[in-house]
């Protein structure tokens, strides 16, 4: 599972960004200045950081700085968060070694869109493919290849079926799946989620997605034969 840890002083600002990413299935953890940062992310080795720019004691630059003079942390993801809109701040927050930046007030699908395509960079999230020991889902022409046979799903299955492999053996709640796969601004049942589940292990097989009671579901990746 991909581990992100966030610096920033401001607590709205960390609970909103925890709630979100781990809403897309990823480890969080956070810290309210520089100095614990650092502490936390020798102790944690994160994928990924988002970095506020403007903090009390170490501001983003110097944190971001000290990472990169770190042994081991020279090539780990670092993403700026800013309230600035001036360039030079953007400017010497990529001189400082960092990889991306995001403008505050933060908008959290701008900010996970920004984080997948850092990760995809790094070779982290596969760009249109999950893989498993015998199965394979191509997201870009929406179609499933198990043991070289090709199984043809309906739209809403195969958006089931991709998330949850998206993350195997983390578990999405109800909520989530629902948001995810149908949006919003439909208003449809838990038992929908029930009967595409029901309807997936009809076509791919039984073993790979689990029941989670009272939670959710659980894509498995690898098979026990």
């Amino acid at each position: 599972m991909v581990k992100i840890l966030v610096i920033d002083d401001e607590e709205d600002i960390r609970e909103l960004l925890i709630y979100n990413l781990k809403k897309e299935g990823y480890l969080v953890l956070d810290a309210e200045n520089g100095e614990k940062g650092l502490a936390i992310m020798r102790e944690s080795n994160p994928d990924l950081i988002l970095l506020d720019v403007m903090m009390p004691g170490m501001d983003g630059v110097e944190v971001c700085e000290a990472i990169r003079n770190i042994a081991g942390f020279k090539n780990t993801l670092v993403c700026f968060l800013t309230a600035r809109s001036e360039d030079y701040s953007q400017i010497a927050g990529l001189d400082a070694g960092a990889d991306d930046y995001v403008s505050k007030p933060i908008r959290p699908k701008v900010l996970i869109s920004r984080i997948n395509a850092l990760l995809r960079r790094k070779g982290m999230l596969s760009d249109d493919k999950e893989v498993t020991k015998d199965l394979i889902i191509n997201r870009e022409k929406y179609i499933v290849e198990k043991n070289g046979v090709i199984i043809h799903l309906p739209r809403k299955e195969f958006e089931l079926l991709a998330l949850l492999a998206s993350r195997p053996d983390f578990v999405f709640e109800r909520d989530i799946i629902l948001e995810k796969v149908w949006g919003s601004d439909i208003i449809v049942g838990d038992r929908t989620i029930d009967v595409h589940v029901r309807k997936l292990r009809e076509k791919i097989g039984d073993e790979y997605i689990k029941t989670v009671k009272g939670i959710g579901y659980k894509f498995i990746e690898q098979v026990k034969h």
